[in-house]
């Protein structure tokens, strides 16, 4: 009888690939943006499928074994066939439709942005369809990262600036959000130094450089945030205000998102604007996507 072949996935081999390039799996998960134990769960389970060990580990370090030296180059190059596969279909796709899918994780709403910037770039490319994707909180690239987004709405601070590009299309205060029964939702307007004992609501962990801009960790010099709850989305937010988990600040052209019943917005005086933009990844030099960005670049930041 013949051996029957496992059917290894392409995350195996990137994992693999990873471990075999850093020989190091605490470097090789960050480097794949996943805990070490399930990366090495996942290469203990692409071992055990393909009957030998891949890697010696041992105080020394990692190394690769005979078998995993191997299945380097073939690892490599079924990558790479898979990546140059998903582009073709990626081409395909757009030839067929000329579709460009355009991520958010709030309306950009501002007095019509996206109608205005649908209306230019659909004069420059009448057949072109324009797909509109909520993305949730916890993916701050609003689709980039992941390809399911072709351009993006979103807020910077932006992690992994050099893969990125982007124009800003609207630059706003970072006002605060409150709970109406709360004692400084009085007052007409706040410093920041006022709010630094408050709770306050926080982005979730997996977007750190966001998490830290609308803690405004920024504007706080040593005085760490007192964190009442994390939050993934608006109508969670509204909750937790009108909650009395805490407090949050809110770029000035969200802010009609949050202030409903319960909940009041105020200026804050002593913070940096907060900048939205739109995105695309660095490497995508598509008609569409630079149409896109053109159409955004020359009617952004309108009303800032």
């Amino acid at each position: 009888m013949g051996m029957t072949t496992p059917d290894v996935h392409g995350r195996d081999l990137r994992y693999f690939l990873a471990v075999a390039e850093e020989l190091h799996f605490t470097r090789a998960a960050e480097r794949l943006y996943v805990s070490q134990p399930a990366l090495s769960k996942q290469i203990r389970a692409l071992e055990r499928q393909l009957g030998a060990p891949l890697f010696d580990r041992d105080r020394r370090g990692v190394a690769l074994t005979p078998v995993g030296t191997a299945l380097l180059p073939h690892a490599r190059a079924a990558l790479a066939a898979w990546e140059e596969g998903r582009e073709a279909v990626r081409r395909a796709r757009e030839a067929a439709d000329g579709t460009l899918v355009v991520g958010m994780s709030t309306s950009p709403g501002r007095g019509g942005l996206l109608p205005a910037i649908r209306s230019r770039f659909t004069e420059a490319h009448p057949g072109a369809r324009l797909k509109l994707r909520q993305v949730a909180w916890d993916d701050p690239t609003a689709g980039l990262a992941d390809g399911g987004s072709d351009v993006a709405f979103v807020w910077l601070p932006l992690a992994g600036t050099d893969r990125f590009r982007w124009v800003v299309v609207a630059s706003e205060p970072r006002l605060v959000a409150l709970p109406e029964a709360h004692p400084l939702a009085a007052r007409e307007s706040l410093d920041f130094a006022d709010l630094l004992g408050e709770p306050f609501l926080a982005l979730p962990d997996s977007v750190p450089e966001l998490r830290d801009h609308w803690l405004a960790l920024d504007a706080r010099g040593a005085r760490p945030p007192v964190i009442g709850a994390e939050i993934g989305g608006v109508d969670e937010t509204y909750e937790a205000l009108v909650g009395g988990l805490g407090i949050c600040l809110v770029a000035a052209g969200n802010a009609p998102l949050l202030a409903r019943e319960g909940v009041v917005v105020r200026p804050v005086r002593g913070l940096t604007p907060s900048h939205l933009v739109l995105a695309w990844r660095a490497d995508d030099t598509r008609p569409l996507v630079r149409g896109y960005a053109r159409a955004a670049a020359e009617l952004g930041l309108r009303e800032a």
